[in-house]
């Protein structure tokens, strides 16, 4: 039986070194609990203050974390950060230190006491040894043992190394004893009760810590019944193993229960790293090529803090790979940052750069405003419209006031634009019946005509001479066919190219007298509007912009293309009106 009492009591030492403690949301919670400690030394524990140690630090960085994303969100740079002293942190250390210091100062005391009294039980069994030894030839007075056991009890701590085998030879001598000693059977019945009622009521009290919800602390506290238990004296040698068995199937409920507890603790662990891993995955894949605009950096931002946020959340991973994982994210989020910043600077120096081209771009704009060539001009216009989007950002505080001036310049070209529209519209006219005219050239076959027709392509020739500007860009391409096709009829039929100079009079007659019907009028007309109508179409695609000046620009076009559209639906119903009077004539 003394080799069983002889439990492992260190079994599970390397689990006990994780305290389970509240969780700890305020460093105010550390420093609270520190003070307690240094008011009362006797509540140090190692694993307690390294776990405050843990969690005080933890909540540290993170403050300074956050106060770090903070300064950097406000456009401050990461390298130029200072973080600011911290009072709660020396307070920290001076009341760590003063704990040291009081730990120190208790251990000391602590291990001389514990040698005087490893002298003194040394001391005891010999005593016990000189009484066992004189209860074999006669009787001893029972209350010089009861002396002895009374004395061994009070005396408390030992060296740790010397507890098994200072209770081992105790536990030998007071078997021995009561083995060997011819007491009083009544007597001897009476002590062996008044043990078996303690140890009884050791044995409930273990049963009762099977069912405790705190596991830690039932362990803790099954330790000291196995003093009690250990220092309880002897019971009947026929209960002995009954009693002992049962005290041992509770303490091995118990250890089993605590054991189960801290594998359920380096589970949960785990599963907090695993968690961890995950966010530093994702912090790892962030695609920094795709952030290109503010917007994006911004929303990612906000990824990042939500990670950030998660991570706070969980809680310890397990102690050997903890500092490793907490060093893989924050080199992560060390990145992220670090790379906003040197976008942001780079913006800067781009945000300038875009202000010079958008100027320029203004600065066109209200050029083309007094050229003639509409549309070339239009051309432009769409074409620096496609430039203006494709140009990145500028500063936010420039920003509505260059777009005001470029809508204004804008605004300012189209309404040049549709005072000159008579201009273009005449010159539209024009070309249509210059391409009537080469039409009707084209149907005469040069070997196949006589004098007959002479005269009438004799008319059309001076129409063409009479006929004033077409639009720039089909002038010399227009005039190249006139001239193949006069050159192929003149030498058949001996034809005059007459020249306005010529013939001044025929060309001075009014646009009026023209020989084109109404309805051709209307046709060009309606098509000149189709045209008008498709630029500014156009131009409304090319736009995009959600500020107030913009959509007001945006909405001035829309009301020239509605104007537009109705004056071109009422030339065309005269259209259909004249085709179904044709119709019924």
């Amino acid at each position: 039986m003394n080799e069983e009492l002889n439990i492992e009591t260190t079994r599970n030492d390397e689990n006990e070194v994780t305290v389970v403690m509240d969780a700890i949301t305020d460093r105010s919670q550390v420093i609270n609990r520190l003070q307690e400690i240094v008011s009362d030394i006797s509540l140090a524990n190692k694993t307690e203050l390294e776990h405050l140690k843990q969690g005080f630090y933890k909540l540290l960085h993170t403050e300074q974390e956050a106060k770090k994303a903070d300064y950097v969100a406000n456009g401050g740079n990461i390298e130029e950060y200072v973080s600011e002293k911290d009072e709660l942190e020396e307070q920290y250390k001076q009341l760590m230190k003063i704990i040291k210091e009081k730990r120190a100062a208790q251990q000391e005391a602590l291990e001389i006491i514990r040698k005087e009294n490893l002298k003194k039980k040394y001391e005891l069994l010999d005593r016990f040894n000189a009484l066992i030894e004189k209860a074999s030839t006669e009787n001893v007075p029972f209350n010089e043992v009861k002396a002895i056991q009374k004395e061994w009890k009070e005396i408390k701590e030992v060296p740790a190394d010397k507890v098994n085998e200072l209770w081992k030879s105790y536990q030998q001598c007071s078997e021995k004893f009561y083995d060997i000693q011819k007491l009083n059977n009544e007597f001897r019945e009476y002590d062996f009760k008044k043990n078996l009622e303690t140890k009884l009521a050791i044995c409930e009290e273990a049963e009762k810590l099977t069912e405790a919800k705190d596991i830690v602390a039932a362990f803790r506290k099954l330790q000291k019944l196995h003093i009690e238990f250990r220092e309880t004296g002897p019971i009947a040698k026929e209960l002995r193993e009954e009693i002992w068995t049962r005290f041992k199937s509770a303490s091995t409920t118990i250890n089993r229960r605590h054991q189960q507890h801290f594998e359920q603790l380096k589970q949960t662990e785990q599963e907090h790293l695993d968690q961890k891993v995950v966010i530093c995955e994702l912090l790892e894949s962030i695609d920094y090529d795709s952030l290109t605009k503010f917007q994006d950096w911004n929303d990612k931002t906000l990824e990042v803090q939500t990670l950030q946020k998660k991570w706070r959340e969980i809680g310890f991973a397990p102690q050997k790979q903890n500092k490793k994982i907490y060093d893989r994210y924050k080199s992560a989020c060390d990145k992220f940052f670090k790379m906003k910043s040197e976008f942001f600077k780079q913006a800067k120096t781009d945000m300038g750069d875009n202000l010079t081209k958008k100027n320029a771009l203004c600065q066109e704009v209200e050029e083309l405003c007094n050229t003639t060539d509409w549309e070339r001009a239009t051309d432009r216009i769409n074409a620096i419209l496609k430039e203006w989007r494709e140009i990145g950002p500028i500063h936010k505080k420039q920003s509505n006031q260059l777009w005001d001036k470029f809508t204004e310049a804008c605004n300012k070209f189209y309404k040049a634009r549709e005072k000159g529209s008579s201009i273009k519209s005449e010159e539209h006219e024009n070309l249509f019946r210059k391409k009537s005219i080469l039409s009707k050239l084209k149907s005469y076959n040069p070997s196949k005509i006589g004098e007959d027709v002479k005269e009438a392509i004799q008319e059309l020739i001076d129409e063409w001479n009479s006929i004033g500007h077409v639009p720039y860009r089909v002038k010399d391409k227009l005039t190249n066919e006139f001239n193949e096709l006069f050159q192929a009829l003149s030498e058949k039929l001996d034809l005059q190219k007459k020249s306005r100079k010529q013939n001044v009079q025929h060309n001075n007659r009014p646009a009026k007298d023209s020989s084109l019907s109404i309805k051709e009028k209307l046709t060009r007309q309606y098509e000149n509007l189709k045209n008008e109508i498709q630029t500014y179409e156009n131009n409304l695609a090319a736009i995009s912009t959600s500020s107030k000046t913009g959509n007001g620009f945006i909405d001035s076009i829309k009301k020239n293309i509605e104007s537009l559209k109705k004056e071109a639906e009422e030339i065309l119903n005269k259209i259909r009106g004249l085709d179904k009077e044709d119709s019924a004539e």
